[in-house]
């Protein structure tokens, strides 16, 4: 079983694949990575050997932030924004969408499940 930054790779995934478990590392970087340690891509995680994982460690807590220092570092990214009471750090405290998206329609990710208004009533006529 490999295990890297505290993550239990999938035995059964190619290298590249595998290594994307990891928060903070997509398949770009992770051929990087694979690259650097001299590993095929096309490898698979239970294929490797101590010598592999060791350089796979090594070039990853040198070069990276990845799990809890990359999770940490983003909520203070956050919450930064939300002190200064920017713009942005005031989309997040409302939970709307901070990059410009509309949100007339759409923005349930951010919004959340609906909430329905009932309407207006028209005035009786006499």
């Amino acid at each position: 079983m490999a295990r890297i930054a505290g993550i239990d790779l999938p035995k059964n995934k190619r290298g590249e694949i595998g290594l994307t478990y990891i928060y903070g590392i997509g398949v770009s970087t992770a051929q990087y990575i694979l690259g650097k340690a001299g590993i095929d891509v096309n490898k698979k995680v239970n294929q490797w050997d101590d010598d592999e994982l060791n350089a796979i460690r090594t070039i990853i807590t040198s070069e990276f932030k990845v799990e809890g220092q990359l999770r940490s570092e983003t909520q203070m990214s956050i919450k930064r924004l939300l002190d200064i009471a920017c713009y942005r750090g005031l989309r997040h405290r409302k939970g709307l969408p901070v990059r410009g998206q509309r949100t007339k329609t759409n923005a349930r990710t951010r919004k959340g499940k609906r909430k329905t208004v009932a309407g207006k009533k028209k005035a009786a006529k006499k």
